[in-house]
């Protein structure tokens, strides 16, 4: 008998029959917005041509199975129809599956919080030690680097441990971050042949996941803004629409600027997805003021003005323009002049990754 390796070629394990058709199911309920029927509708679909499943596994066996590892729920109304709905289970893997697909293995890479650039009481070492400071944590005095201290301090004499001989592992400061992200909801949103809210709602999605399970000190509040702006919770992402709106920025920075003055952390940060020009402002009457024609100078002073007043209380806005018209960039430009913050033209390819980049760097540094 000889001993050693021996190699062959690659085989794929075989897949799950039930996992496969999920991670198809998985996308394609973020597509539909959370519609569960229209989403098996294009299951069967896609089925009938790449033949997804087999006569001992069929797309049935797999709605069953859905609702018996909890994934949906069946709710029967009053008047005896029924409607399908996604449970929290389903939600939080949706969640999931987007942070992986957008960051890769990022979630697997431990637990923490951002750092700055600045040294401080924190929780995670240096590497380095300083003197012990009244008021420093026990369990941050190096018992090892201190006896050592002591030793070369008492070269020649007995072994006196005393405070002077202390030495406290230095530690990195940690600060928290207060992120408000909204995403445009106007009908440009899904025009010209370009789904372009579903990759925005994919980054939400990954970057509250990402949030809640690495940086859970932070803060993330999502609005979207059309006509006007409001709040969504967490478990209303996978549903998101685009409306028949209008695009109104002001709106959509008026609230976030609300949301953030009542956080008491000291880095905050405004992020906004959009691909269209502002085009609509709300008078003090309750009246809309709309033209979507070209640039409306009106429009666009109040938009000025509402980055000139977050400039004021030091929250930086990153603007992620999904549209390379020059004069939508020109405005862009002027925008982000008036408030000091950054730009970024891009497509749909790679937004995921450019604002997670943006949002790490955004915390190594504290922002005043």
């Amino acid at each position: 008998m000889k001993s050693g390796f021996k190699f062959s070629a690659y085989q794929k394990l075989p897949q799950d029959p039930f996992d496969k058709l999920f991670e198809i199911f998985k996308e394609l309920i973020v597509h539909t917005s959370g519609d569960f029927d229209e989403a098996i509708d294009w299951l069967r679909q896609l089925d009938d041509e790449y033949k997804l499943t087999t006569p001992e596994y069929t797309i049935d066996d797999f709605i069953r199975d859905l609702i018996e590892r909890g994934f949906i729920r069946q709710e029967i109304r009053p008047d005896g129809s029924g409607e399908t709905e996604l449970s929290s289970k389903l939600e939080q893997l949706i969640r999931k599956s987007a942070l992986e697909q957008i960051f890769g293995d990022l979630a697997k890479r431990g637990t923490g919080n951002h750092g700055s650039k600045s040294d401080g009481r924190g929780d995670e070492l240096t590497g380095g030690h300083r003197a012990y400071q009244f008021g420093d944590a026990p369990e941050l005095i190096d018992v090892t680097a201190s006896l050592r201290n002591a030793h070369q301090n008492n070269f020649g004499a007995d072994l006196q441990l005393t405070e002077d001989d202390l030495l406290v592992n230095e530690t990195e400061y940690k600060s928290q971050m207060s992120t408000v992200l909204m995403i445009d909801i106007s009908h440009s949103m899904i025009l010209y042949g370009e789904d372009r809210i579903t990759p925005a709602k994919k980054v939400a999605m990954a970057l509250a996941e990402l949030i809640t399970t690495r940086y859970p000190k932070d803060t993330l509040d999502i609005i979207v803004f059309g006509n006007d702006a409001w709040p969504v919770q967490l478990k209303d992402l996978p549903y998101l629409q685009v409306g028949p709106f209008h695009t109104n920025t002001v709106a959509g920075l008026q609230l976030a600027l609300d949301i953030l003055r009542r956080k008491r952390n000291t880095n905050k940060q405004i992020f906004m997805i959009t691909d269209g020009k502002p085009s609509c402002v709300r008078e003090k009457d309750g009246r809309y003021y709309m033209n979507s024609n070209g640039l409306d100078e009106y429009i666009v002073e109040q938009c000025y003005n509402v980055a000139r007043q977050a400039k004021k209380l030091h929250i930086p806005i990153t603007t992620f323009m999904i549209a390379q018209d020059p004069y939508l960039q020109r405005f862009v430009n002027n925008f982000t002049q008036a408030n000091q913050g950054k730009a970024f033209y891009t497509g749909l390819k790679g937004l995921g990754e450019m604002i997670f980049e943006d949002y790490k760097n955004n915390r190594k540094k504290r922002l005043r």
